[in-house]
């Protein structure tokens, strides 16, 4: 299944976030540090980078993401030109202190009352925008939800006289190229629920789960028998352990599909990355090859059916 989701709002946003990166400092992107990469949007990175402006990337959410593989993105990022990473949760306040200083030691011509430093907060929907907006200003000045796309329109704050806050809509972008990267997007709740299917999706991260965290999945659903299952079978397993039967008798599979997802976003199942630096590396590198096979099966393809159109040229 390819998981796209573009609502005509986004579109909105984005031309709002480009106006406003011209009076920008200093870009925050906020993404899952279980999937850092996947949560990146292009658009951010194509925005800030035509604007040469540095960016603060946050990897929220680190107390459900596994700390071996959040070290290795920190260490990532921080290998970029321009970029700082900064791995935390909202739920600390001591965490959400010290991103002011690290903002200003990223523009520090900025930052005094003549000239404040501007910063644009940016992200996909449900990373967490909205919640560290609220925690800096240690008031509710931002809608916050458990849907992606609660934030729909860009606002304006001082965080205080030498810094200026500009929260902006979560944006995904208009075409995801790798399809596990849409199922990870859905598997952590980016995506709007009228674009997937909860089972397919369910599917994926219990065959990530099977490769990644075999353990996890013994742990918290007693199965005794986690090498010889399959992704579908993890999930029937969740249904038969539960109880959850349609009149009938058979599976409820959609129920405990649902239940499974929860237990992954909650962080139920444990600290969970669904990528790494290696993984996505490898990742990549399988998506390239298999677009070269497709265009060359297309191109050998429209190739033939030209030697059919000229031959059958020839013959009239």
């Amino acid at each position: 299944m390819a998981i796209q989701w573009y609502p005509g709002h986004m579109n909105a946003a984005k031309k709002k976030a480009a106006e406003q990166m011209e009076n920008t400092d200093l870009v925050i992107e906020v993404v899952d540090a279980r999937l850092p990469e996947a949560s990146c949007n292009p658009m951010v990175e194509e925005l800030r980078l035509f604007r040469q402006r540095p960016c603060l990337k946050i990897l929220n959410k680190i107390d459900l993401a596994d700390p071996a593989a959040t070290a290795a993105w920190v260490e990532y990022y921080n290998g970029q030109e321009g970029v700082t990473a900064y791995a935390m949760t909202t739920k600390k306040p001591g965490d959400v202190a010290r991103i002011p200083d690290l903002a200003k030691a990223l523009a520090p011509h900025r930052g005094v009352p003549t000239k404040p430093l501007r910063i644009m907060i940016m992200g996909i929907p449900n990373v967490g925008k909205s919640t560290l907006m609220n925690a800096l200003l240690k008031k509710r000045v931002a809608k916050v939800g458990d849907e992606p796309a609660v934030t729909k329109v860009q606002q304006k704050l001082y965080l205080d006289k030498n810094t200026v806050l500009v929260d902006t809509p979560g944006m995904l972008w208009p075409k995801i190229a790798m399809p596990s990267d849409g199922l990870m997007l859905a598997a952590s709740h980016a995506i709007g629920s009228n674009a997937l299917i909860e089972e397919e999706v369910a599917e994926f991260l219990a065959g990530e789960m099977l490769r990644r965290y075999p353990e996890l999945l013994a742990t918290r659903y007693g199965y005794k028998d986690i090498e010889s299952m399959d992704a579908i079978a993890v999930v029937e397993g969740i249904a038969a352990k539960r109880g959850y039967r349609l009149k009938g008798g058979d599976y409820d599979y959609e129920k405990a599909a649902h239940i499974f997802l929860q237990d992954y976003r909650s962080g139920v199942l444990g600290r969970i990355s669904l990528e790494t630096p290696a993984t996505r590396a490898a990742a990549l590198a399988a998506f390239a090859e298999e677009q070269r096979i497709k265009a060359e099966l297309a191109a050998a393809k429209a190739a033939a059916k030209e030697a059919e159109r000229m031959k059958g040229k020839r013959g009239t």
